[in-house]
């Protein structure tokens, strides 16, 4: 079956009111109304109702970086998925390395936030990767699997059919370093192995997964060239226009 490339932006902890609107504009009209591929920006959490209202019409989606599990409550500080929905989001990113490595985020509690985000009719995109040290030790494999059937524990066929993983080479962020093409495909068919082993070969080849780590204009063509990558979950080069609309156009 043809999976359709998705294309998202993560913003990260960059951009300021003003900074976010004109990046956004300048995607959307770039993007155009009927885009090949399917696009989203992530930004900071502040600025997702000031993005919505630029892309309002367009065919860029909107993504957070983040969900809190709950529904309502005594949470301070966070959001929830309905939270996310009534400012326009339609994407969350879940489990980004920054997220488990500098914040302490476990397996068990991205799983929690994935059933939420379903929940909350949200597109998951759920991030899985391994450290230099994991791959120069050969764990690579054994890593990914761990994060990945963590993360998925609990869902069903139906509800896998609509998240989408995202490979992020921990090594490949911000490094400047990239996974080769051939690298990145390796770890992508072994993703789609475990998940056709966890929800059934049919279901497996429905669910799309992006690679993540340093994408840049120069390398997106081939990278996004490969069987089983299915679109790039792009950092600092998401930060600038015609970087990020050369990425996306290396998908069409």
């Amino acid at each position: 079956m043809t999976r359709r490339t998705i294309i998202a932006g993560n913003w990260k902890m960059n951009t300021r009111a003003g900074e976010a609107a004109e990046l956004a504009k300048g995607v959307a009209g770039a993007v155009g109304e009927n885009p090949a591929v399917e696009v989203a920006v992530c930004p900071p959490a502040v600025y997702l109702s000031v993005v919505a209202d630029v892309l309002a019409g367009s065919a860029v989606g909107l993504g957070a970086q983040n969900l809190y599990p709950a529904e309502d409550g005594a949470f301070t500080g966070e959001v929830n998925a309905s939270m996310l929905r009534d400012v326009g989001c339609r994407y969350v990113i879940l489990g980004h390395s920054e997220r488990r490595a500098l914040l302490g985020e476990t397996d068990a509690e991205v799983s929690e936030k994935l059933s939420a985000a379903l929940a909350g009719n949200l597109v998951p995109i759920v991030c899985v990767g391994e450290t230099l040290d994991d791959r120069e030790g050969g764990k690579t494999e054994s890593v990914v699997e761990t994060q990945l059937k963590g993360s998925l524990k609990g869902l069903d066929e139906a509800r896998a059919a609509g998240v989408v993983i995202a490979y992020e080479p921990v090594w490949a962020i911000g490094t400047g370093k990239t996974a080769s093409p051939e690298q990145a495909e390796e770890v992508h068919a072994f993703i789609r192995k475990l998940l056709g082993e966890l929800f059934g070969s049919e279901v497996a080849e429905q669910i799309r997964i992006q690679y993540g780590g340093s994408v840049k204009p120069g390398n997106a063509k081939d990278l996004l060239g490969q069987p089983n990558i299915d679109g790039a979950l792009v950092g600092g080069a998401s930060l600038k226009v015609d970087d990020f609309v050369a990425i996306i156009q290396a998908g069409c």
